[in-house]
């Protein structure tokens, strides 16, 4: 999977269980940060969120589940 791959991912899992927009999400969630997995062997992505304290603590729950799920992604 590539970051371009899993912000899509996040946001439409986000707009299923939240509602809401595309736009209105991707501004929130901010940009996937992909990492070099030689040094971060357990998940080598993260997210810059921004957007109101409502919408970052549904972006960190669901961010926990996807973690499992996705560790490793392409930069794309």
């Amino acid at each position: 999977m590539t970051a371009s791959h899993l912000e899509q991912l996040l946001i439409a899992r986000l707009i299923r269980e939240k509602g809401g927009t595309s736009q209105t999400w991707r501004r929130a969630l901010g940009k996937v940060i992909v990492r070099d997995a030689e040094t971060h062997a357990h998940c080598n992505w993260d997210v810059r969120l921004s957007g109101t304290e409502t919408q970052r603590a549904a972006i960190e729950r669901l961010l926990d589940d996807v973690r499992l799920e996705h560790s490793i992604v392409a930069a794309g």
